[in-house]
């Protein structure tokens, strides 16, 4: 069963921190690399961080490297995304998902969680 339960984004002042969080079903988490993606209004989804099955890798996004940081917890299967240094520009809805490369995304999708960053 595919299941994607994002939550932990709000309303922040640029400059401020969010921690998101998503809980994925077993059938998703194990055994797979993790992204989470965002999609920006008028903008197409697109792909913030990665982590590897095992976490000890990860990549970003240019855009996000150095103010984002990608972590997961298998006993909980959940993906984190620890966000600093908040700008405009990271508003979003974000979402979780499997990885599968860089140019080809999951076909199912959870609700996400809306982020948004005053000026």
């Amino acid at each position: 069963q595919v299941h994607l339960v994002e939550s932990g984004g709000g309303l922040v002042q640029a400059g401020g921190s969010l921690r998101l969080s998503c809980v994925a079903s077993k059938t998703i988490f194990s055994l797979n690399a993790m992204g989470w993606y965002r999609q920006a209004p008028g903008k197409q989804r697109e792909l913030v961080a990665t982590i590897t099955n095992g976490g000890l890798s990860t990549n970003y996004a240019d855009s996000v490297k150095g103010r984002f940081t990608i972590s997961r917890d298998g006993a909980k299967n959940t993906v984190y995304l620890q966000m600093d240094s908040l700008n405009p520009e990271d508003t979003a809805v974000y979402y979780c998902n499997r990885y599968f490369s860089d140019t080809v995304y999951p076909d199912y999708w959870g609700q996400g969680t809306q982020v948004t960053v005053s000026s």
